[in-house]
This record gives structure tokens, sequence and C-alpha cells, in this order.
């Protein structure tokens, strides 16, 4: 599934609109997403929408330095400075993905890749200029 949107508002009603889809299903191990995309393509703008959706209260800002920030079941980690993968080993990434509770947004996951599970949506963003942004879902 293809998207476009014309400003960060609509990206972030793109992203409550889409977890609200994904929420419900019951399944054996955390929800998590995968997001790809260069550097301003929209990954924080459209985590920002849905942890609002979600009702979380804090400020999101990517957790480049920090590398995971965790609200609740809601986790969010940034693989910007992640060299190896090993590293989110380390902070107890896979507790947290056996989890069925724990929603997971990674932002450049591509480079953890052969650390994540296989059932994992992928969200691809494109800068396209001006506000507007292409997102593209994946369901693996």
């Amino acid at each position: 599934m293809e998207f476009i949107t014309n400003s960060a508002k609509e990206t972030k009603k793109l992203a409550a609109k889409l977890i609200k889809d994904f929420i419900g299903a019951k399944r054996k191990n955390a929800l998590v997403f995968g997001l790809s995309g260069e550097l301003g393509a929209g990954k924080t703008t459209f985590i920002q929408g849905l942890a609002k959706a979600l009702g979380v209260k804090e400020r999101i800002l990517s957790p480049t330095f920090v590398i995971m920030k965790h609200f609740n079941n809601f986790y969010h980690i940034d693989c910007y400075r992640i060299d190896k993968p090993a590293e989110l080993k380390e902070l107890g990434l896979e507790e947290v993905l056996k989890n069925p509770k724990n929603l997971v947004m990674i932002e450049w996951a591509e480079k953890v890749r052969k650390i994540l599970p296989k059932e994992i949506i992928w969200l691809e963003f494109e800068h396209l200029g001006e506000d507007r942004r292409k997102i593209i879902l994946n369901l693996i």
C-alpha cells in the first residue's frame, strides 16, 4: 500500500489511522514496525502521530542518542547510531519483542534487520519535496 501526505499533520493522521488496523489483533509476540527512509523523510513525525493516538502524553523525539525510549507498552527505537545489531540485544530487545502487549517502532530498522522477527510491518518513507511524503506499507 502506498500513501502520499502533504504535511506533517497529514503524516500524523495517517499514523493514527493505520495503527487502529493493527492494534487489536491477537499475536504471539510484539507488534513491530520497521521504518526506513532518509533523514527528514517523516519517520519520527509518523511515530509522533501514532504515539498521540495511543494516548502517550510525553513529547516524542527521536531517541538517536539514547537508542530506545519506553512509554508503557510502546517502545520507540532509533538505530541511526547503531553499528552492530548486537547493541540492541544488550538493551534487552529480545525480551521486548517477546511480549505480545508491546508495540515497537524501529527507525532505521534496515540496519538491524537480521535480528528482527519475520513478522514485521515495514514502512518506507520518501521525501517528495516541501512537506510531501510517500509512505509505503509492506506487510511481511
